[in-house]
């Protein structure tokens, strides 16, 4: 297996994986839509040996009381049903963590499972005086600095790019 960043030969291959991993088409709707419009920070693909995507991430910026400070929202990440439970979402998720710090990006949000997403050091955003634009249940968004203490110093609103409305 190969983690690499996309490129343009990937598009279709990550929105056909996209749509056989979620319920609806929303998720790939939402990632055509960043991708179009400038919105993507970091997209990094998993293939096999001859090439074929099976899993992929995507990083988008998010604003911090309106202003922006390089950090990034993870979302989503997929991988091919048959490829599941092999540390392949795990794998992509610690690439990309490790591009965004080389870049100089500091923190990371995401909405997800607190138990799936302590294992990279997410925890829980309101414990740390932020949140988001959406009504969610506790602990379902999170953050995790990428550059220890890069979050120390801020609080309050973290939004997403307007194609996340409408997802």
């Amino acid at each position: 297996m190969l983690i690499r960043a996309e490129s343009l030969g990937d598009i279709l291959a990550i929105d056909k994986l996209l749509k056989s991993t979620f319920d609806t088409e929303a998720e790939a709707d939402l990632v055509m839509r960043l991708r179009e419009n400038g919105h993507l920070t970091l997209s990094l693909v998993a293939s096999t040996d001859d090439g074929e995507v099976i899993g992929h991430v995507m990083f988008s910026p998010v604003l911090v009381q309106e202003q922006d400070l390089g950090w990034q929202g993870l979302a989503p990440v997929s991988v091919r049903e048959d490829y599941r439970n092999q540390g392949i979402a795990a794998k992509l998720i610690q690439e990309g963590f490790a591009s965004l710090r080389e870049f100089g990006y500091p923190v990371c949000v995401v909405l997800g499972d607190p138990k799936y997403y302590a294992r990279f050091g997410f925890e829980s955003a309101q414990q740390h005086d932020f949140h988001s634009q959406w009504e969610l249940p506790e602990g379902i968004f999170q953050i995790t600095d990428l550059v220890e203490g890069a979050s120390k110093d801020h609080h309050g609103l973290i939004r997403y790019c307007p194609e996340f409305d409408q997802v």
